[in-house]
């Protein structure tokens, strides 16, 4: 007896040669029952059957939807930079001062920003902290961008102690003036400090571990002093970045060494800011810094954790002198050739 599938494939009709009408229709129902069965059954796809058709596709699509799927997650669980430069250019009187620095600095981070005289690093922290119009490019503080926000706020989250800071407080401040300053963002603080201010004041006084020069007057705080008092000034705003542009600039060697370790205790605190040390000196970078950017005529030569970056070859390419560094215990030298 020949199927419907056989029928419609050869075109002939159904035998001719039937006994009797209950005959014929059996053998139609039965055709079509057949013919029915067999498009049931998986229909091969370039000779492979339905399920191996889908398991070959899947195959094939998987890699690509969990490499988006990974891409997604892992951009969801990054952390948001506290601090990032995107393409900045700055230029001034046809002469380029800095371009396309790329920068981004989370928490947990603390940074060292390494160059010579003259690579950009003044530059550089005069724009982070809203001196400095960039030419071009991007800087955001806590997601908030130079331009479009209230960058007179905005730099209130960044600390800055350089000697510029330095030489402008008045000689007959006390510290505990000087600190609780720090909260207003104001130098020569005129106002009148609340006994509030001055129990955190004093409370920060203890942190920096100079609670005893509350009542001194700045002039006569040694350096090494005035640098932990404007460190302390600082911490009152509660900031996110401190940055520390040559603060051993002047102090003889004990007292550089003294506070490169207080700087060491300070970073490894479990609140403290965020760290950016600017020097020229390898010498000053203690463990607590974490990762180096190094800045070479005004662009970034390289950038990342200290590990991978701070190498002989590329601090011969930053001061354009051959080098060599050498790690003693978990401090550094460098010697020129």
């Amino acid at each position: 007896m020949q199927t419907f599938r056989e029928v419609l494939e050869c075109g002939s009709p159904l035998p001719l040669c039937v006994a009797c009408p209950a005959v014929e229709k059996q053998q139609r129902a039965a055709a079509l029952q057949d013919a029915g069965a067999r498009f049931a059954q998986p229909r091969p796809i370039y000779g492979f059957s339905r399920f191996e058709t889908v398991l070959l596709l899947f195959c094939s699509v998987f890699p690509y939807v969990y490499f988006v799927v990974k891409t997604l997650v892992k951009k969801l669980k990054a952390p948001k930079p506290i601090l990032a430069v995107s393409s900045l250019r700055i230029e001034r009187s046809g002469t380029v001062i800095l371009d396309d620095v790329n920068w981004r600095v989370v928490r947990g981070e603390h940074w060292v920003i390494l160059g010579a005289n003259g690579s950009g690093k003044t530059s550089l922290l005069s724009a982070l902290t809203g001196y400095l119009m960039p030419t071009a490019g991007d800087i955001s503080v806590l997601g908030q961008t130079y331009g479009e926000s209230d960058w007179r706020e905005l730099r209130k989250h960044i600390g800055l102690v350089s000697s510029s800071v330095r030489q402008m407080m008045a000689d007959e401040e006390p510290a505990l003036e000087t600190v609780a300053s720090g909260k207003y963002a104001m130098i020569d603080f005129w106002g009148r400090v609340t006994r509030t201010e001055k129990v955190q004041a004093l409370r920060l006084l203890q942190q920096i571990e100079c609670a005893y020069l509350a009542e001194r007057p700045w002039s006569v705080l040694s350096q090494g002093e005035r640098q932990r008092v404007l460190i302390g000034r600082a911490l009152m705003a509660r900031l996110r970045v401190l940055i520390l542009d040559e603060p051993c600039a002047g102090l003889d060697p004990a007292a550089r060494e003294h506070f490169l370790q207080f700087i060491q205790r300070l970073g490894r605190r479990k609140n403290s800011p965020t760290l950016v040390l600017v020097t020229h000196h390898v010498e000053e970078i203690t463990p607590a810094f974490s990762h180096v950017l190094l800045l070479k005529d005004g662009r970034v030569l390289a950038t990342g954790e200290k590990a991978g970056v701070l190498n002989s070859r590329n601090l011969s390419r930053t001061f354009n002198a051959q080098t060599k560094l050498e790690k003693q215990g978990n401090r550094y030298t460098l010697k020129v050739r």
